[in-house]
């Protein structure tokens, strides 16, 4: 059966239609602490990763500069993945670029990480919610790494005008403790292209 909710798809279209990088809030020229977070897990260049909700993110095309070869983007929105793949230029079809809504994903391979800043908060119904996280453990292999950043308990209840889920460090981990082990665990304020401040929350998980 579909999960995608009525609306959802085409209201991600939309955004990706009608708005520059600079008009949307949680865009980054650079994900610093993203990169900052894969760095420090010495991970192989030649490990398999999926940035969930990556669409116009330029986590991509960074991990592709240092060398990355296993890389693939999993987005609602197909404008999103078009123009992040159109940025990257020729180096794109190194990516594997998935246009679904992550509760329809099914997976053909397992990946050594997760990487997910854009997704899990817009989730807000409690079925939907259990069905990600028993994705992400079916999906992450045995000492993978799964790593979320999501809004935080002191960050904003709406964004893209949808409202979202807020989680501090105790709540996300009663979500993904079955499976998984809390690695480390840190907040951030991210500087929005208008000049307006969002509370993140990173968690670092490893997969038992």
């Amino acid at each position: 059966m579909e999960c995608v909710k009525v609306g959802v798809k085409e209201h991600w279209e939309n955004v990706y239609e009608t708005k520059s990088d600079q008009e949307v809030s949680w865009y980054q020229d650079s994900p610093i602490t993203s990169l900052s977070v894969i760095k420090s897990l010495q991970i192989s260049r030649h490990s398999e990763l999926i940035d969930v909700g990556g669409g116009n993110s330029n986590l991509t095309m960074d991990l592709l500069v240092q060398g990355f070869t296993n890389l693939c983007v999993l987005d609602i929105s197909a404008n999103a993945l078009a123009r992040s793949s159109e940025k990257i230029g020729k180096d794109s079809k190194h990516v594997e670029w998935v246009v679904s809504d992550v509760l329809s994903y099914k997976p053909l391979r397992k990946f050594d990480l997760w990487h997910d800043r854009a997704t899990f908060h817009f989730l807000t119904e409690e079925e939907d919610i259990k069905t990600y996280a028993n994705l992400v453990k079916s999906s992450v292999v045995s000492g993978g790494y799964f790593v979320i950043a999501t809004f935080s308990s002191s960050g904003p209840m709406k964004c893209s005008g949808l409202d979202i889920v807020r989680y501090s460090k105790d709540s996300l981990v009663e979500r993904f403790q079955e499976g998984f082990e809390l690695v480390d665990s840190f907040e951030e304020v991210h500087a929005t292209p208008f000049n307006t401040k969002q509370d993140f929350i990173y968690a670092i998980f490893r997969r038992h």
